[in-house]
């Protein structure tokens, strides 16, 4: 059902993202990547990649002296992501690869960083896709988490709730002409995923150590950062 979802609304993703965030996604991706502690010539992986905004900004900090590999398990969507790395000119340093956030077909210790923005709400078993990305990372290295949350202050989550399932739905189909749910599931989903310090605990309990975490926008988003 997920599936079918993003690809009905592959194409106008990223329209979407942008009107109905109002543009923050766009600073919200760039200060998870400023999390990541990526060096030039580094070799970094991106969970749940999607249309590849972040794997894009990753290939902006490898350089054309690393790499990055853009994970996702939905092929409309990859192929939008694709389509941008060839648009920029990223083709030589980002790979577009389709794989499972809960069994990534890469080795141990494989990468100096991965992150996820806005994907690990979709996959079914958080712990093994938290567990494979710590798998895959190199001792050192930073797993970086990207979510939306419920704000903790209660007007503002009547307000943000009143946005999320009211205007957001209605606003999400017009634009896209979508009409499989999409823009209902994804608050749902929020509503469902764990808040911040529980997904937290999660990622001490899969061997993450140092474990933090910063809200972003009143606390609509939370960056995690966990190190192996």
């Amino acid at each position: 059902m997920v599936q079918r979802m993003f690809s009905s609304a592959a194409r106008r993703y990223d329209l979407n993202n942008t009107v109905l965030s109002f543009g923050l996604h766009h600073y919200w991706k760039r200060y998870a990547i400023d999390q990541a502690n990526i060096k030039e010539g580094g070799r970094v992986l991106d969970v749940c990649s999607g249309t590849a905004d972040i794997a894009i900004l990753l290939a902006k900090r490898v350089g054309p002296s690393g790499h990055v590999t853009a994970v996702d398990l939905n092929p409309e969507m990859l192929e939008m992501g694709k389509s941008k790395v060839h648009k920029y000119g990223f083709e030589g340093i980002v790979s577009c690869t389709l794989g499972n956030a809960e069994s990534l077909q890469f080795g141990d210790n494989r990468f100096d960083a991965a992150t996820v923005g806005f994907g690990v709400r979709n996959v079914t078993d958080l712990k093994k896709a938290f567990s494979e990305m710590y798998r895959v990372i190199k001792p050192g290295g930073r797993v970086v988490c990207l979510e939306f949350t419920q704000p903790e202050n209660r007007i503002f989550r009547s307000l943000y709730d009143f946005y999320s399932f009211t205007l957001l739905p209605a606003m999400g189909t017009i634009l896209s002409g979508d009409r499989t749910g999409i823009y209902q599931y994804l608050p749902d989903s929020i509503r469902k995923f764990p808040p911040a310090e529980a997904l937290r605990q999660l990622m001490l309990g899969v061997g993450f150590s140092k474990v933090s975490y910063t809200l972003l926008s009143g606390g609509i988003v939370a960056v995690h950062v966990g190190i192996k």
